[in-house]
């Protein structure tokens, strides 16, 4: 195993290519990769002059309940060459690389998983999901609230995606803390979300941009690609929503009225959605809507003490916790703790005090976000409740009024 230096990033990237079906990515997809790679926290196993395996982090700061946001390790470009599995390189790396997340201080790591199955052995829990949609514009129809019109005062204008890149960060940073699981986008991650390699677009349009003003100020945007398509009977084009935000309810159903607005197209897709999307109920008919929901942001609590007391809880807690955690034996044993709106925390239990829910540091990780009930993990028999009322009572101070969100990959 060795750190990834920048003559090695090509060799150690195509490793992670080969691993995920061998298809180079675009030349500028490549070259945004490798500037956002952090090196030294970038490393793999070699086999002489082979790379056999990668793995990375990015330093993030992530929204958590309460609207603090905090340092998070995003793990990474994982990947076992098809030649050395079943050989421990990954645990390996996992191990090397939580150690290294404690000893910088970040009481927490995040993932998106490309199998589920992968990651639940070294700690870390399913703790939000994304909605997608696919909508049928003949037999659904969508309503939208006082002032979302131009007699109102909105406008909405075509903007350049790149040009308005500014305006498009400034909403978004003003939506991060209000919704748990988002990231405060670092310096040079703007350019994810403006990356479009024609390669890339099945048939889709180049990325498209929507600006909602009022008073001269801009407050939400819309993200998108049109995909034309025409039979016998006319236009069913598609429209493809990369992401809508907005500072208000008025302007965020605007952006949503002007897509379903677009002409020549008969669907309307949103992957990526978070499961308490207001365009749920926007929308007149649900069930032609096809709403499916799939898993999303990972979340392994690194620090059990640091991490508790990081967020707030939206009811008084006061319960003492029994944690497995066996690859990070650190947190093994029983925290106590206390926290509400204001505060919390979190610290090692004296020795007298019993325990109330039992559960191990994959289920905390899991309710982190505010997105998984403590109620629902106890009902699948991952959490134990050893003091009667402790386990309702935990896990309504674990909830969150929002869902937990992650707004892209990484």
């Amino acid at each position: 195993m060795r750190e990834l230096s920048q003559s090695g990033w090509e060799r150690w990237y195509g490793t992670l290519e080969r691993a995920f079906g061998g298809v180079a990515e675009a030349p500028e997809e490549r070259e945004l990769w490798n500037s956002l790679t952090e090196f030294e926290r970038s490393f793999g196993f070699w086999d002489g002059e082979a790379c056999v395996s990668t793995a990375g982090a990015f330093s993030f700061r992530m929204s958590v309940p309460g609207g603090t946001v905090v340092d998070a390790a995003g793990v990474t470009m994982v990947s076992v060459a098809a030649t050395h599995r079943r050989r421990g390189l990954l645990t390996a790396m996992m191990r090397h690389q939580l150690d290294d997340v404690r000893e910088r201080g970040e009481a927490l790591a995040v993932l998106t998983a490309s199998e589920p199955v992968i990651y639940g052995r070294f700690g870390y829990g399913v703790g939000s999901h994304q909605l997608r949609l696919e909508i049928d514009k003949s037999r659904v129809h969508l309503t939208a609230p006082a002032g979302a019109d131009a007699a109102d005062g909105l406008r909405l204008r075509y903007a350049d995606p790149v040009e308005a890149l500014a305006d498009r960060e400034a909403v978004y940073a003003q939506r991060v803390a209000g919704r748990p699981g988002m990231l405060a986008r670092r310096p040079g991650w703007e350019r994810l979300i403006t990356l479009d390699p024609p390669g890339d677009r099945e048939g889709m349009s180049p990325q498209q941009c929507v600006l909602a003003e009022r008073d001269g100020e801009v407050v939400g945007y819309a993200l998108f690609a049109v995909k034309p398509e025409w039979d016998f009977k006319g236009a069913k084009g598609t429209v493809r929503v990369q992401d809508v935000e907005a500072l208000d309810p008025a302007a965020y159903a605007a952006l949503w009225r002007f897509v379903f607005g677009i002409d020549l197209t008969s669907t309307v897709m949103a992957p990526g959605r978070p499961v308490d999307d207001p365009l749920v109920h926007l929308v007149s008919d649900m069930r032609r809507s096809d709403l499916r929901v799939r898993d999303s942001l990972y979340v392994r609590l690194v620090d059990v003490g640091a991490a508790l007391e990081a967020r707030t809880y939206q009811a008084p807690v006061d319960v003492v916790l029994d944690v497995e955690d066996a690859f990070c034996p650190w947190n093994q044993g029983r925290w106590r703790l206390t926290g509400d709106a204001k505060g919390a925390s979190c610290k090692r239990a004296d020795d007298d005090s019993p325990a109330d829910l039992a559960l191990s540091v994959r289920e905390l990780g899991s309710a982190y976000l505010g997105g998984v009930p403590l109620t629902q993990l106890a009902g699948a028999g991952r959490v134990r409740e050893l003091r009667q009322g402790a386990l309702a009572e935990a896990s309504l101070a674990f909830g969150s009024p929002v869902a937990p969100w992650l707004p892209h990959g990484f």
